[in-house]
């Protein structure tokens, strides 16, 4: 990329995550960024582990905001608004070159309006879009009031925010494809995908919450699967804080599964499953990448699944359909989310159907759609972001 004089001079840049995915985002674009300007930025604002090794001390513990639940959100609310004006604070007085606000839209948004109220001459761009196609499509055209430019992670999601009349909307990539190699089998192991018995992958959810919803008719459906006389092996991958609900979920099932913990047991449980019945989530996308057939489902509570049914826009919630642009996996939500309909739909994946081909033939179509070219999601990312600065300071 050409340098122009804004890399020759002392920058701050902010940059505010508060999840671990959103942390690993901000690394990643502060290492490129570092690249881009050398000793000439400073990084500041809010971060966790992955951050603070690239040069941020982040102005509070990203832990401080993982708050689960409506009533436990009421009970800090005093807090979370104290953290909002702490950060738009330190932004404007620190005389930023540049905001970036990673995901976690509840806060990193109302932190930007904040910023742009009391100094608008600095430039703000948002990476990860909110999910204005699926719901809350308002808040597209109200993003351009306080958002420069929005770095998306899907590929459908520029066109969204021209049709929702949005602030400018990138394509950059998926950190996803940064993991291909990770994801996908080698000789030994597509060996093993393709033996009997064949494995089948669960993945109910990456919270307890999401845990307590769907655990239950998972086991169910594979123990209905089971007595149907259908062969098969279970791998139920989890990460350390989740293994003991995960334990005490599984105790009494029929069909044992193996659990295995972390995030490299996992990639190498994706490597050699079958097929997978999945929660809905980032997660049916990491399955397509690896070439695993499944089947989905959602489970809310009745309260949460009564506001969803009226906001949601979209007429698949399942990330890899919308990335593919039609309906090849199956998804069972609420009342329809049922032990005799998922092992159905299981028992068609475990054979040679046209449900399995399907699904495999889309699934390798996602490379030419996710693709960045030569560069890597946070090389796209950081040339933005600098053009973004040289248009803000120029303006």
């Amino acid at each position: 990329m050409a340098r122009g004089p804004i890399d020759h001079v002392a920058r701050r840049i902010f940059l505010i995550a508060t999840e671990e995915s959103g942390d690993r985002l901000g690394a990643g674009l502060m290492k490129v960024l570092r690249q881009r300007l050398g000793d000439a930025v400073t990084f500041e604002g809010v971060g966790g582990r992955a951050m603070a090794r690239e040069g941020l001390t982040s102005l509070f513990p990203i832990e401080e905001l993982s708050i689960m639940g409506l009533a436990a959100v009421v009970r800090q609310l005093p807090k979370l608004l104290r953290l909002i004006r702490q950060t738009a604070e330190a932004v404007v007085e620190g005389a930023a070159d540049m905001l970036v606000i990673i995901d976690s839209p509840d806060f990193t948004h109302r932190v930007a309006r904040r910023v742009r109220a009391h100094d608008p001459s600095i430039p703000i761009v948002d990476y990860v879009s909110p999910t204005v196609w699926a719901w809350r499509p308002g808040r597209a055209r109200a993003m351009r009031r306080y958002v420069d430019h929005v770095l998306a992670l899907l590929p459908f999601e520029p066109e969204a925010y021209r049709k929702l009349r949005g602030p400018p909307c990138s394509y950059v990539g998926h950190p996803l494809i940064e993991q291909i190699d990770r994801l996908r089998p080698n000789a030994e192991e597509q060996a093993r995908r393709n033996s009997s018995p064949p494995i089948v992958l669960l993945l109910p959810g990456s919270r307890r919450s999401e845990i307590a919803h769907h655990l239950g008719v998972f086991g169910a459906a594979l123990d209905r699967l089971r007595s149907d006389g259908v062969t098969f092996d279970v791998m139920l991958p989890t990460m350390p804080h989740l293994e003991a609900a995960v334990l005490a979920g599984v105790a009494n099932w029929a069909v044992v599964p193996t659990i295995v913990v972390g995030e490299a047991e996992k990639r190498a449980a994706f490597r050699i499953a079958h097929a997978a019945l999945a929660k809905s989530g980032t997660v049916t996308l990491e399955l397509a990448l690896s070439g695993v057939p499944m089947v989905t489902a959602y489970r809310l509570g009745a309260a949460e699944a009564f506001v969803l049914r009226r906001a949601i826009k979209v007429n698949t919630v399942i990330l890899a359909n919308l990335v593919i642009g039609r309906e090849v996996i199956p998804e069972f939500l609420q009342e329809n989310c049922t032990p005799e309909k998922l092992a159905q739909a299981l028992s068609e994946l475990l054979s040679d159907s046209a449900l399995r081909r399907d699904q495999r033939d889309a699934f390798a179509t996602l490379d030419a759609i996710m693709s960045t070219g030569n560069a890597s999601p946070s090389a796209r990312a950081a040339d933005i972001v600098l053009a973004t600065m040289r248009k803000g300071r120029a303006g």
